[in-house]
């Protein structure tokens, strides 16, 4: 699936024979973004060599041609830095990884692994996954685990992401089946966002939402979270809830209905049961008790649920949501209490109705459906299920299944701290950032007998842990299949070769699998005879013939011809099935959904004396989890450059701190030191923290990251942690010294910023508090931010400024070692390298500026004295650009808001002038939203004045 086109180096009139440069031929190539679970088609443009273009793909129903901020930037991140390009092992733990040839790394761990289950058995052995892996990646690891070693110990990090929509669609529609589709928004009277930030976390699917508005105003648009997100901005009814309180409301908005009687007393009777006894604990949920509990207003809950029940015209409710139910200790409950509602008013089967749960990642479905979890195996079938084991053991060709579900993601990390689970084998994921309690997950790491990480990115948190790395290959580099959020197949297309010696995830897999086949002694033919991965799509295929997504009918052949299929898609169909549940049967025993009982109950950790603030974690708009892959590019830090914690304006009076000051963040688990902001979006009380923020960028001596502070605590049913709140204590940071410094990464002598903060990590580790993070776009950089109790010693600074570049003659200087104050800059041409700031709060008040100045490349003539001057207020007539809105065009927030101030108009028209002058949001879109916020505040009026 290529397009070839000759690209000439010479341009202009036609060249001499001696002058004609040679032609590069250039291929367009179908693969799919591997960021979230919206699965935007790519075609993405190479040389053969590299990937120099991506573009969203127009013949994708998925994305029909956008993509967002990330997806728009793919190809920025497949540069060789920071790439596993070779096996590595280590001699001893704390030892220095060195290179492996792939035949005796994997001899070794072959070895290793049947000394072990030999010694302790099938469950001594764990696989750690991931649902950025492809379907047929996921495939096989979960062969290998439960068919070839006996052990149910394969998870995957899709469990702190899905596991409990998945569990409440289970529960309630008897399938993990989302039954909606994207096309679902364009036929929506009400759409009822729960839990998701979607103009952020899924940005093109809500470029969808606002056509869908803009073509049908009477929409309603229903948001519930408990910030006030960008989504939650241009909502027509906003709640804003009490953290962990949804179940409380989704029962409250069914009392009203009831007493209202906006219930579809005919749907229920037809096709559900359970109705009655959950009537029953509904008289609980009066109006008056849910809005107590939720923290809102009893007109508004009593207007989302008629709005909800009387859609409108087209009269179809449709449901997003996503990671504010599933991450929580009643993520299932909170699930089931929204599918209730589209059960009580027939709002399912039927176009622009139905419970639709956003996916996290790229392929957390495509793993579920080949049963890449603990409780799961292929086609949907369970672990727990007798005939189902029987079922793919007869498919596999072996005698039987271990029968006893396996350790879940928080439970595998507590068996290996325990020493029941002895090897660990993680792939494509880093729990030592993303898991919760990472105090757990770290000393789990460390006791581990073996740790294989399976991965294309050295730079990892988790690779700071691993004895031997298995180099992978990257987005770009893969052949497969994914499932996106509407069940839609994808075919993916190799782009490039994976760099050095790099291999796909289950060519790796099946090379260490028949050598574990020899050393287990198993006669007979090998149970993975995979010469491609087409090969095992086939195998994967027959396990979901008969099942509610056989997929029977679909080959590669099929979807390179007719493009992305939705399942089911059984022999003989010709297309997927858009919507399911449309003649009310559902997969259940006796073909009804089943209403569940879901009561509510508070959140695992309540906010007490000690711990006030209710701590939520979210995610931004243009970074993507651990950042291993985002991190890579520095322009996608220019949204929100650097890490914080958001707390409302009264809560930092209060503790007479202000925006921009170091706090400590105390929870019963740990502690992170980090910048507060002042933001308006969280109510008093509360705090948000990205959940990217690991310790690679956010590090310093016993740090963590945001997950030093989070719960393990997990849902009963799904085992999905509580990842969304945590009860924590806010203090200032007794650390008056302070340093900040930035500086283009090439000056300091590295190719890339990761490089440079690499370099940086032997001396920020010392440090109480580091902030490392990159900034700038064709010309990268290095911020870097540390704090300390008292002024280092001067050959500490000598080493910093030494790493950065600027330690040489013609760096100028000022020092105050007794006060303790110290400034270095470098310049070239007359123009910025980089600087160095140091010594109390107030002698970096020239830093935005300074910065500002040399992202700009502004010459230095005008600032004489200036430059080594503590002065926070900018040279006279010079602009700080502040924050970028718009990634794609590089425009600030500062150039935005000047140039509203002389449009007049409507706030479209305003819009209009925006897009004209300065092309902010004309690219990827993921911007418009916020573009519209500002439009929104700054008045008709003065803009008026100033255009007359």
């Amino acid at each position: 699936m290529t397009v070839q086109r000759p690209i000439s180096g010479t341009a202009g009139s036609r060249p001499r024979r001696s002058q004609v440069a040679p032609l590069i031929m250039l291929r367009e190539v179908k693969t799919t973004c591997c960021y979230c679970g919206v699965g935007c088609g790519v075609l993405a443009t190479t040389d053969g060599d590299h990937v120099i273009a991506v573009r969203g793909d127009p013949d994708h129903p998925a994305n029909r041609g956008k993509l967002c901020s990330k997806g728009s930037t793919l190809h920025l991140t497949t540069g060789l830095a920071g790439r596993a390009l070779y096996p590595m092992q280590r001699r001893e733990r704390g030892g220095a990884l060195e290179r492996a040839r792939w035949s005796n790394t994997l001899d070794g761990l072959a070895a290793r692994f049947a000394t072990t289950i030999e010694q302790h058995g099938p469950d001594s052995v764990g696989f750690y996954i991931s649902g950025q892996l492809l379907t047929e990646d996921y495939y096989v690891f979960n062969k290998l685990a439960k068919g070839l070693i006996g052990t149910n110990n394969v998870d995957t990090n899709s469990r702190l992401c899905m596991s409990s929509a998945v569990t409440g669609y289970k529960q309630t529609l008897g399938a993990d089946a989302p039954p909606a589709c994207y096309e679902d928004i364009d036929h929506a009277g009400c759409l009822f966002i729960a839990g998701s930030n979607t103009a952020w976390a899924h940005p093109v699917l809500y470029r969808r939402i606002e056509a869908a508005r803009e073509a049908n105003p009477a929409m309603k648009m229903i948001v519930v979270d408990p910030r006030r997100t960008t989504t939650a901005e241009a909502a027509d009814l906003f709640l804003q809830i009490l953290p962990g309180t949804d179940v409380a409301l989704f029962n409250g908005m069914l009392h009203v209905m009831l007493w209202e009687g906006l219930v579809d007393s005919a749907y229920i009777d037809a096709h559900t049961e359970g109705f009655a006894a959950l009537k029953e604990k509904l008289r609980d949920y009066t109006p008056a008790f849910v809005a107590e509990c939720c923290g809102i207003s009893v007109v508004d809950l009593v207007q989302a649920a008629t709005w909800f029940a009387t859609p409108g015209s087209t009269g179809a409710t449709l449901s997003l949501y996503c990671q504010g139910l599933n991450q929580s200790s009643s993520g299932t409950a909170k699930n089931a209490a929204l599918i209730n509602l589209h059960l009580a008013t027939g709002q399912i089967g039927k176009p622009g109705a139905g419970p639709f749960s956003l996916t996290g990642q790229p392929n957390a479905m495509g793993g579920r459906e080949v049963g890449g979890m603990a409780n799961l195996l292929p086609g949907h079938r369970e672990v727990s299920n007798a005939a189902h084991r029987a079922e793919v053991a007869s498919l596999w060709g072996i005698d039987s299944l271990p029968p006893t579900p396996g350790k879940t993601a928080v439970e595998m990390f507590e068996a290996v701290a325990r020493g029941e689970i002895k090897l660990l084998w993680i792939a494509c994921t880093n729990p030592a950032q993303s898991m919760p309690d990472q105090r757990l997950i770290r000393e789990a790491l460390g006791k581990a007998e073996l740790v294989v990480l399976q991965e294309a990115s050295l730079d990892t948190e988790t690779a700071g842990y691993a004895d031997v790395i298995l180099p992978a290959a990257a987005w770009a580099e893969k052949e497969g299949t994914v499932t996106n959020s509407e069940r839609r197949i994808t075919r993916l297309h190799t782009v490039v070769a994976p760099p050095g010696e790099a291999r796909a995830d289950w060519a790796i897999v099946v090379d260490f699998a028949r050598r574990l086949e020899a050393r287990m002694g198993r006669a007979g033919s090998t149970l993975f005879p995979y010469c491609e991965a087409e090969d095992i799509f086939d195998e994967h295929r027959e396990t979901t013939r008969g099942r509610d997504l056989d997929i029977a009918g679909l080959s590669y052949a099929t979807l390179d011809a007719s493009g992305p299929q939705q399942w089911p898609f059984p022999e003989g169909a010709t297309t997927g099935r858009a919507r399911l549940y449309e003649d009310g049967k559902f997969p259940t025993g006796n073909g009804r959904a089943r209403f569940a009982l879901t009561l509510y109950k508070p959140v695992a950790e309540a906010a007490d004396a000690r711990y006030p603030f209710r701590l939520n974690t979210g995610r931004l708009r243009d970074q993507w989890h651990g950042m291993s892959r985002t991190g890579t590019v520095a322009q996608l830090f220019g949204h929100v450059p650097e890490p914080s914690i958001a707390l409302h304006p009264t809560d930092l009076a209060r503790r007479g701190l202000k925006s921009g000051d170091l706090v400590e963040v105390n929870s019963r688990r740990g502690k992170l030191l980090i910048h507060a902001t002042a933001a308006d979006d969280v109510r008093p009380g509360q705090a948000f923290i990205p959940m990217h923020w690991g310790s690679r960028y956010l590090g310093g001596r016993d740090q963590a990251g945001v997950n030093a502070l989070t719960v393990s605590v997990f849902d009963p049913h799904s085992k999905q942690p509580e990842l969304k709140h945590a009860a924590v204590r806010i203090t200032p940071a007794a650390l008056p010294w302070r340093l900040a410094a930035f500086v283009y990464a090439d000056a300091a002598g590295h190719r890339s910023a990761g490089g440079l903060i690499n370099a940086l990590k032997p001396v920020t580790q010392d440090f109480p508090f580091a902030v490392s993070v990159p900034f700038g776009r064709e010309r990268p950089g290095v911020l870097l931010r540390l704090a300390e109790a008292s002024t280092p010693d001067a050959s500490t600074l000598d080493r910093i400024d030494a790493l950065l570049g600027l330690d040489g003659d013609a760096v100028m200087r000022y020092d105050d070692r007794r006060r303790g104050i110290g400034r270095r800059v470098a310049t070239v041409d007359g123009r910025l390298l980089g600087v160095r700031l140091s010594g109390a709060a107030a002698d970096l008040a020239a830093e935005v500026w300074l910065k500002s100045w040399l992202e700009q490349g502004e010459p230095l003539i005008a600032l004489g004295a200036l430059l080594l001057s503590p002065s926070a207020l900018p040279p006279s007539g010079s602009v700080v650009r502040g924050a970028i809105v718009c990634n794609c065009c590089n425009v600030s927030a500062f150039e935005i808001d000047s140039t509203l101030s002389q449009l007049p108009g409507t706030p479209a028209a305003r819009l209009a002038g925006l897009q004209s002058q300065l092309r902010c949001g004309t690219e990827c879109g993921s911007c418009l939203p916020e573009l519209r916020k500002r439009v929104a505040a700054m008045s008709e009026a003065p803009a008026t004045r100033a255009a007359a």
